[in-house]
């Protein structure tokens, strides 16, 4: 979760250049420090990054290895206190409500569920379900926190990273994946518009991220792009180990879709982010993210 300054409260990890940094870039806003590096004193008025990879919606995932988003809100809670005790609580308040909180998180919790816990778990629906009761929650709490404008980043197909692709002898995406990403995608987009009525206040741009990546994926040559299942980064190109400093890198990172095991690259990214800016309904709505900062 990352904080815009405005702010731009963030959850996520860059890698190379991510699509939160680039989301920045376009507002013309510096990316914002994060939340861990900074002294107990720090000035959190320009925004604050709470990004942790591996990080999801269910504090189960990933426990132990990162801040799970339970944690971040913990975390922001601490900022708003800080913000109240320097600013004020009317003037917290109005500062928050011109933030853009920019929020990606799930795709971790699918990618355990596929490669884990699909074949002894419920149902994919089942296991969405319970994300969004969690992320209902979760979102709630921000709300309560100040938080009026949401950037969400729906996940991507994710069972096309080369990761879950490596779990096919035939390098197909994984159907299981997708499909319980495109039902999360669905339910959080509910989720969104309904607390957007109950919350006359509240404004929300939603991407689909995994809608737009696919374009990339099933037309690569359309969009530049001439590798589709392999990594740019990593040992050996399926990233069987992840992107280190003794890895192997493709010579033309632009011609790749995926940067490494998990994260798209640079290129990828921005073209993302132009379309997240600058697009419109089904990939990005009610508005978008250009829009949405302008409100």
């Amino acid at each position: 979760m990352f904080l815009l300054r405005w702010p731009v409260f963030k959850k996520q990890i860059e890698k190379l250049q991510s699509l939160y940094a680039f989301a920045a870039e376009n507002l013309g806003l510096a990316t914002s420090p994060p939340y861990l590096a900074l002294s107990s004193n720090a000035n959190y008025v320009n925004g604050v990054n709470f990004a942790s990879g591996g990080a999801g919606v269910s504090n189960a995932t990933n426990k132990d290895q990162c801040l799970s988003f339970d944690k971040q809100i913990d975390y922001f809670s601490s900022v708003y206190a800080s913000l109240v005790r320097s600013l004020g609580q009317q003037q917290t308040a109005t500062h928050l409500a011109k933030s853009l909180f920019v929020i990606t998180i799930g795709s971790n919790d699918i990618i355990h569920y596929a490669k884990f816990e699909s074949a002894n778990n419920p149902s994919s629906q089942q296991f969405v379900d319970t994300l969004i009761q969690s992320l209902t929650g979760q979102l709630q709490r921000l709300y309560n926190l100040g938080a009026r404008k949401l950037f969400f980043l729906g996940t991507g197909p994710v069972g096309c990273c080369p990761s879950l692709r490596e779990l096919s002898s035939t390098r197909d995406c994984s159907a299981v994946a997708n499909n319980v990403s495109v039902r999360y995608n669905a339910a959080a987009a509910s989720l969104l518009k309904d607390m957007a009525v109950r919350h006359s206040d509240l404004h929300y741009a939603l991407f689909d991220a995994s809608a737009a990546l696919l374009r990339y994926i099933n037309q690569p040559e359309a969009y530049g792009f001439t590798v589709v299942k392999a990594a740019c980064c990593g040992l050996d190109m399926n990233a069987k180990i992840g992107c280190t400093p003794l890895s192997f890198y493709c010579t033309n990172r632009t011609s790749h879709i995926f940067w490494d095991f998990y994260h798209p690259t640079e290129t990828t990214a921005r073209m993302l982010t132009r379309t997240a800016f600058d697009g419109s309904a089904p990939l990005i709505f009610p508005v978008n993210v250009r829009q949405l900062s302008s409100i």
